[in-house]
């Protein structure tokens, strides 16, 4: 005669199941955080958030500069295999005209770096707690992050960007240049500090359930759990894994 499985049982199982799946996306959540925070670090110093294009001139007369724009240095393209850049980058002082953008990155970048510190808090915190905290943070970069990205574009209007640009150049319009790829990572990483911080809070919420079996039961007589139940475990563990495999293909786009 086969004996159904106790309610206590049942709720050992789906607990244990969910602990593994929790965990494992948790790591993939953590190497994403820590990939997109080192990506940051290139979004800030790389030289690479304007490009001029290759446009040939309609009169005689020199060539226009050809080179690279970013939040702390412009290179020009030379006759030697490096180009010659100009700018602040070994003391950290942005070009004037970027000073705010600069805050901005720059604060995003201690806000996520913020989040991986805090990693180390599940040794002594709980896993919600954590979770919540990383996503905050998380949340705090994308916004500041976002901001950088909106006001990037107004700042154009300065003398860097005319000597590289041409006197074409005006808040909103590049002149004679086009936005590079540290800029479009960035803003690609607005969307992924998005991701990352929507899926620490649903794993913060999910930790709720892993509650004791004996607090589990219900007061129906032991009927066994209920089938609607499950199908909502199995769908929270399906979305979590769907999200952290969205965030990690961004990461590799990137």
């Amino acid at each position: 005669m086969l004996v159904s499985p106790s309610l206590a049982d049942l709720s050992r199982l789906y607990q244990t199941e969910f602990v593994r799946s929790a965990r494992a996306v948790g790591v993939l959540w953590a190497v994403c955080t820590l990939c997109f925070a080192i990506i940051q670090v290139v979004i800030l110093v790389q030289p690479s958030w304007i490009c001029t294009t290759d446009v040939r001139p309609q009169q005689a007369g020199p060539e226009p500069p050809s080179g690279t724009l970013g939040l702390f240095e412009v290179c020009m393209e030379s006759d030697w295999p490096v180009p010659d850049c100009h700018g602040g980058l070994s003391t950290l002082s942005p070009l004037p005209s970027l000073q705010s953008v600069a805050v901005l990155v720059g604060v995003s970048l201690l806000a996520v770096w913020t989040s991986v510190l805090c990693l180390c808090l599940f040794r002594f915190c709980s896993a919600a707690t954590v979770y919540k905290i990383c996503a905050w943070l998380q949340l705090t970069a994308g916004f500041c992050l976002a901001l950088a990205c909106l006001l990037f574009p107004d700042s154009w209007e300065s003398q860097e960007m005319k000597a590289l640009c041409g006197d074409s150049v005006g808040s909103f319009s590049p002149g004679n240049c086009s936005v590079h790829w540290a800029y479009i990572l960035a803003i690609l990483g607005v969307l992924d500090y998005a991701i990352l911080a929507t899926l620490a809070f649903v794993l913060a919420n999910r930790q709720d359930a892993l509650l004791p079996p004996d607090t589990q039961e219900c007061e129906c007589g032991g009927k066994g759990v209920n089938s609607s139940d499950e199908l909502t475990s199995q769908f929270h563990t399906k979305t979590l894994f769907f999200i952290a495999a969205v965030t990690a293909g961004l990461l590799m786009t990137a």
